[in-house]
């Protein structure tokens, strides 16, 4: 069965198991018909169902003490960097190695999902799949450190600011006739429409911020992501000025296929600095093709390959991590976590590339 009590999961023993499935029950997506669907992929002892912080540490204690080889995870990106901090947590703790993920894209955000193929409309085809040994083959997923926490990407500023936004549209719309329109996109674009870019438009200027290079050598980036200038070194400044939005990742996705960071994971053991110092609204309207699809150049915007920046803002500024609200801060670090993680990657059954090791 899907849900368990959280004393009897901490107190079972271990034992080794193929695959486990972790779904969100507070996910919309995560609804009856889709667990009945997993389920007859999924043996009843493999698939567990979470609602509380409790039962989340109860269940990821259950995964790392029975030694499971693959972990996955439905939801959005929230939910993977949830359970990834949970699980490593653990696994550290008790010094045992832990488990491969896969990504069900059950989620609003699937910046995640994006990379590895995970496509939303066919996670149980893909999940049985994986069941039946047809895509075994796995990516290595580098994770940023931010906040004490693992996450692909996070960011300070206006994307913040937008998830802010899409959640107060959500809880305004929920159980109304209109509750549709606040899922996904056309919730994203009622939050710009109504408050993000009102705000941004009378705001009197983007706050000043200063970034440091804490880490290995940085290196700024052209619209093309090819390096310019000499290499930028420990202590130094990266950029001092206006900016709307900073924000870093190590996948190129925001979700959606909004491929933010197009030069994400070009250089080994660095993310993508992404800076916005003044862009205006209507320039993003009149580019948005350009800016989902990776290729909007504007003198606004300022690009590096950087392991380590600490970032220092004149007043506080929404944060998101893993496109999860954070509240808001006067500072931020962002940096590469000592720990990357192996992901299932249905792209890869498709092309057959080398296996990892």
């Amino acid at each position: 069965m899907l849900t368990q009590p959280a004393a009897r999961l901490a107190r079972e023993s271990a034992r080794p198991n193929g695959f486990a499935v972790l779904l969100n029950g507070n996910a919309k997506q995560v609804c009856p018909s889709i667990r009945r669907a997993i389920e007859r992929v999924v043996a009843p002892d493999d698939l567990f169902l979470s609602r509380s912080a409790e039962e989340a540490e109860a269940i990821a204690e259950t995964v790392v003490s029975r030694g499971y080889e693959t972990v996955f995870t439905g939801g959005g990106d929230g939910t993977f960097v949830a359970w990834v901090n949970q699980i490593l947590d653990r696994a550290e703790r008790h010094a045992v190695a832990p488990p491969r993920f896969g990504v069900l894209a059950l989620g609003t955000g699937n910046a995640v999902a994006e990379v590895v193929g995970a496509r939303q409309e066919a996670h149980v085809d893909l999940l049985a799949a994986f069941a039946k040994g047809e895509a075994k083959r796995f990516r290595r997923l580098d994770l940023l450190a931010c906040e004490g926490r693992r996450t692909p990407f996070a960011g300070v500023g206006i994307d913040a600011a937008v998830i802010n936004d899409y959640r107060w549209v959500k809880s305004r719309l929920d159980r109304t006739a209109l509750s549709r329109l606040a899922l996904g996109i056309p919730g994203y674009g009622l939050a710009v429409a109504l408050r993000s870019a009102p705000r941004y438009l009378m705001e009197r200027r983007p706050a000043y911020c200063e970034m440091v290079n804490v880490g290995r050598q940085a290196y700024r980036l052209d619209a093309r992501g090819r390096q310019i200038g000499p290499a930028i070194g420990y202590g130094e400044l990266l950029y001092a000025g206006p900016c709307m939005m900073a924000a870093a990742s190590t996948v190129p996705f925001y979700g959606f296929g909004l491929k933010a960071f197009p030069f994400a994971g070009a250089r080994a053991g660095a993310m993508q600095l992404r800076v916005a110092s003044q862009l205006s609204v209507a320039s993003v309207l009149w580019n948005l093709p350009r800016i989902w699809a990776g290729e909007f150049e504007h003198p606004g915007l300022v690009d590096f390959h950087a392991e380590r920046v600490s970032i220092q803002f004149e007043r506080p500024m929404p944060l998101q991590v893993g496109g999860d609200a954070e509240g808001w801060r006067e500072s931020v670090t962002f940096g590469m976590a000592e720990t990357s993680v192996e992901v299932v990657d249905f792209k890869a059954a498709s092309r057959r590339p080398r296996l990892l090791n």
